[in-house]
Order: structure tokens, then sequence, then C-alpha cells
């Protein structure tokens, strides 16, 4: 698909991602890959205060996509016959004291039950807070270049109680990616980063793509991120760009492009990094959100189809990545903004990320259930 890049001939994707700047966005930059070719454009500001629009080749924290790059590693070493996805998570992490009925597929399901670390919403509207994540106000950014080791993590999440008995319920929990991420690194002696890269990223070329671990560096070119706080009564506003990202660790730590996420959501659906049988498991959504492992698995609205995606937010970076389910169409897009304790954008993004899959796919409604609460 090699047409030239032009806002000429799609000006309903320009202006569907004008809107988008319209309803709060600082920067957007938009990735589409369909029957009529590629197209690319962006609107917005790579900076408050000044005008140049976002880099189209530009480098965004893809927040919950790291759990579809993590899920991919985990089902390939199933593949390779080094994990079992039904097999007890604590067969593999024992130092935890994971309760035996926790599956690997009920970590990449987020059916385990487990804690999320970066707190938890209940139904009832409470809100049991767990490390100081982006909904902690002046409290994050203060540590936001601290390094959280992701054991840690995990111990915090398992002092708290249990959702549900495991495999009963669904619950989206960082935590569940933080122990696949130990899972990866126990099995095979290498960290995560070097799995990525020998299965993921060195296969599809994927060199615009960082796992950053603790590295607060994101590189250039790049959109800047904010978040605004309140301090002595005054509201404040900070250039988030630069973070220590360990304290999402794998539940949303991973820096890409669109055009990278691109190729990797068209590889994985076009059966280029999975085995069919795991691509299917992986695409088997759950009856409650239509979660699988790793992607949500949902209906586009009339004569719209399927579509396998997950969006992601953090701190002031968001990416969104949608596919048909044969990986022929594709929508990546990386979204930036100012964030807030109070998650002010929310509504905006599942109104975004709604109106471009109509665009795109043809569909109607279409949110993700993690759309509206970013990886924090």
């Amino acid at each position: 698909m090699s047409i030239a890049l032009t806002d000429q001939g799609r000006p309903e994707l320009q202006k569907a991602i004008e809107e988008m700047v319209e309803s709060g966005f600082t920067g957007v930059t938009m990735r589409v890959h369909d029957e009529r070719g590629e197209w690319v454009g962006s609107a917005g500001v790579r900076k408050l205060g000044e005008t140049a629009k976002p880099p189209t080749n530009g480098h965004v924290r893809i927040g919950s996509n790291t759990k579809t790059f993590t899920a991919t590693v985990v089902l390939q070493l199933v593949a390779e016959g080094a994990i079992e996805l039904d097999a007890p998570a604590a067969d593999h992490l024992p130092e935890f004291g994971l309760d035996r009925k926790i599956t690997v597929r009920m970590l990449l399901q987020h059916t385990s039950g487990v804690f999320n670390f970066t707190g938890e919403y209940y139904d009832d509207g409470t809100f049991a807070p767990g490390i100081p994540a982006t909904t902690a106000g002046q409290e994050w950014v203060d540590n936001r270049f601290k390094t959280y080791r992701p054991e840690e993590l995990v111990r915090l999440a398992l002092s708290k109680p249990a959702r549900f008995e495991p495999g009963t319920d669904w619950s989206y929990s960082n935590t569940n990616y933080v122990l696949a991420r130990l899972l990866i690194e126990k099995v095979t002696g290498r960290s995560l980063a070097e799995e990525m890269q020998r299965l993921i990223l060195g296969p599809l070329g994927l060199s615009g793509t960082v796992v950053p671990d603790t590295g607060p560096e994101i590189p250039e070119p790049h959109t800047h991120a904010y978040y605004r706080y309140e301090d002595a009564g005054r509201q404040k506003t900070v250039d988030v760009t630069r973070q220590n990202p360990s304290w999402i660790s794998t539940g949303g730590d991973m820096i890409s492009t669109t055009e990278d996420l691109h190729t990797f959501i068209s590889a994985l659906m076009g059966g280029k990094l999975l085995p069919d049988s795991l691509l299917a498991e992986m695409c088997k959504p759950h009856p409650k959100v239509g979660y699988g492992l790793g992607v949500f698995v949902q209906d586009a609205g009339e004569n719209g189809g399927t579509v396998i995606t997950h969006n992601g937010g953090m701190a002031g970076h968001a990416a969104l990545m949608y596919s048909t389910p044969d990986g022929s169409k594709t929508l990546t897009a990386a979204l930036n903004y100012v964030d807030d304790a109070a998650l002010s954008m929310a509504a905006a993004f599942q109104k975004a990320t709604q109106g471009l899959v109509k665009e795109v796919f043809g569909g109607g409604q279409a949110g993700s259930a993690d759309a509206a609460e970013p990886a924090r």
C-alpha cells in the first residue's frame, strides 16, 4: 500500500481528528490503512504555546496497548512449549504465594481477581487507592521519577483483598500484566525487553518501539504530554513527557509510533506472530466485556463487522489500535492531552474513539471498557 501520504482525498479523516482537538486533545496523529491505501494526518500542536503540528512519525507512550504486546509474547512462549496457558501461574512464580487457581490465561484475560495496584474502582462507586498513580494529583507529580520494581507492585496488590475468586468474574487489573512480565522473565531467564525484541520487535522491524523499564526519556520526535493538579488551591499544569514509567510497568509502559502499531496489529491479526489456534484463543471474548487475551473483541456496529482493539492512556499520552480480524484494515492513533486526577478527558476519549471507529470501519457504536479508564 504505497500511495502518497496526503490530507487530500480523505477530508473526513482530517475533520475527525480536528474535532478531537476541539474536544480538548492537544495533539492527535492518526494512520489508516484500508482498501484505499494509507492515510496519515495530524492536528493540534506538538507543544502548548507553539504552533507546530504533531509529527506524523512521532513517538507516544502507548499505555495499555502494552498489554497486547505482552500477551503476544506469552502466547508465543506457549507456542514454543515454555508455558502452559491453563497451568497455575504459581508454578512459575512461587515466591508470591498466588492462589493456585489463577492460571496464565486468567492473567491475560483479567479474570484472576487480583487487586489493581494503581487503585480499584468498585461497583458501589468507591475507590481503593494503590500506589500514587495519576489519580493522586500532586503526589503522582512529585513521585513521577521514582523507580518501582515490578515485584514491589505485585506484593502491594497481593496485600489487598482479591476482587473475586479466580475465574468467576472479570475486572481490569494492571497487576495481571506485571505478573505476566515476571512470568516471561522467570521462564526465559531474559528481560521482557529482550524477549520482546526476539519475538516481535526484531522480526517485524519495529525500530520505533521501546520497552523503557525505568528510563524517563521518549525518543524524538514526539508530542508533549501534560498533567494538571492543584497546588495550594491553585491549578498548575506541568509537562510530564519525561517520567519514569515503572509506576505502571507492563500495565502500560511501552513507547511506539502509529506506524509500528499498524505493523504490529496487522501482522498479529494476519497470523504472522501466532499459530492459528492461539490467535483464536486470543480473540475469544469474555462474555462480560468482550475481552480476549490482551485484546478487546468488539462489534463495530451496523455493517462494521468485528474489530480487534486495545486502547491505552498514560499521563497525557494515549494510543489507539484497531484492526479487522484479518489485519487488512487498521486504525492507529497517538493522542496527547492535559491529564488530571479527575480523569476529565475520559468522556472525550470515549466519544472520540467511537467516532473514529464509525468513520473508518463503517459501524456505529464501539468503545472499549478501558477507553474511559486509561492505564492508571
